[in-house]
């Protein structure tokens, strides 16, 4: 796990939360070093914190009140995801598309992945070897 603070923009938190939603969600987000605090005088907030303070938090959102705050439990989740995708190597990543769709082509791969032929094949000949 990383230490790197990550900000979720939240447009319009309490127009789809609303206050007291907001106001439980800004106390259990101190509880698990997030902080969750209003873009200057704009209707719009953010959420920093870093990604193991993120996973926590989203797990307790999840078991306390699903339906209230399903907002932000989307919000860092998608982060969360779009962040882990970042973090992989383009090898692990090629290698495990691969092992989930032995069929994916050449092709594939490289417009999934932006990778070159040489990348892609080298993964292939890695996941037949298995």
């Amino acid at each position: 796990m990383t230490d790197k603070i990550i900000t979720i923009h939240l447009p319009s938190l309490i127009h789809r939360m609303g206050s007291d939603n907001t106001k439980k969600a800004k106390l259990l987000a101190l509880e698990y070093r997030c902080e969750i605090k209003r873009i200057r005088r704009s209707r719009n907030w953010q959420i920093t914190g870093n990604e193991n303070s993120y996973k926590m938090l989203s797990e307790k959102l999840k078991h306390s009140e699903p339906d209230a705050m399903q907002f932000l439990i989307r919000k860092i989740d998608d982060k969360l995801t779009t962040y882990n995708h970042k973090l992989e190597r383009i090898e692990d990543k090629l290698k495990r598309l691969v092992l989930q769709n032995p069929n994916i082509t050449l092709a594939e791969l490289m417009q999934i992945t932006n990778c070159s032929i040489t990348e892609a094949r080298f993964a292939r000949f890695d996941a037949d070897s298995f």
